[in-house]
């Protein structure tokens, strides 16, 4: 029970007390949670969405868009934000693009690509919620956080005194696995939905792994942050892209 707690209190704003300081182990273990905490998001956003069905679309959108980025305490989008600007202002340079990271304050380029990817999570919502296809506020959240798994799951984590150090070290491979299968199990049953988010999902994160990998060697929490974030926006815009 404690594990799904941390993987509850860290990837979203919920109001969650942890009864005990956890161990090295139970953070791992967190890991194997990701998904679920996806899915109670994404029951959230749903609920959020019925109750909101007598909106205007436009509005509809926006607020579903607004309890999105609250329920998450925009964890992600700071991580995408340090991760546009180390980016572009790296060079190519593993050390620098790292420290730039590391650098709290936000360049134009964060800005610039916040603003492109929140206007495109916004139009691909408001095509959706007009259509009632509501069963991408589950997968998006879902997939994302899946990705947070396999990410931890396949690449080294760089920084050795991170958090995110202790979670990929202590994470059970074994069972980390067997939940990945059990996402990819259950979306195939949703059809050409599921099918299709799983595959927004995958080359989406493929592409921005093998980015991760060649800059520097491994991920940090900020790239996985941004991973985040791009895979929710891939599997939107992809299932908007069918309506």
């Amino acid at each position: 029970m404690l594990p799904l707690l941390i993987a509850v209190q860290f990837l979203t704003s919920l109001p969650i007390r942890l009864p005990v300081m956890p161990t090295a182990q139970q953070q791992g273990r967190s890991l194997l949670h990701y998904p679920s905490v996806g899915l109670l998001l994404g029951a959230l956003l749903w609920l959020a969405a019925l109750l909101l069905g007598g909106t205007p679309p436009v509005l509809q959108a926006a607020l579903v868009l607004t309890l999105w980025v609250a329920l998450s305490g925009a964890l992600h989008l700071d991580g995408l934000a340090d991760s546009a600007d180390a980016w572009l202002g790296g060079f190519g340079d593993r050390e620098r693009t790292l420290a730039i990271m590391k650098d709290p304050r936000s360049g134009p380029v964060a800005v610039v690509v916040l603003v492109l990817l929140l206007l495109l999570k916004f139009v691909a919502l408001l095509v959706l919620l007009q259509a009632q296809q509501l069963v991408a506020l589950l997968l998006a959240p879902l997939l994302g956080r899946t990705a947070l798994l396999a990410l931890f799951l396949s690449t080294a984590y760089v920084r050795p005194n991170g958090l995110g150090h202790a979670l990929a070290t202590n994470l059970p491979r074994e069972r980390a696995r067997g939940v990945l299968a059990v996402v990819v199990m259950g979306c195939l049953p949703l059809g050409v939905d599921g099918l299709l988010a799983l595959g927004c999902a995958a080359v989406t994160f493929l592409l921005a792994r093998r980015a991760i990998r060649r800059r520097l060697g491994g991920t940090t929490g900020d790239t996985a942050g941004a991973l985040l974030e791009l895979v929710e926006c891939a599997v939107l815009l992809g299932l908007a892209l069918q309506v």
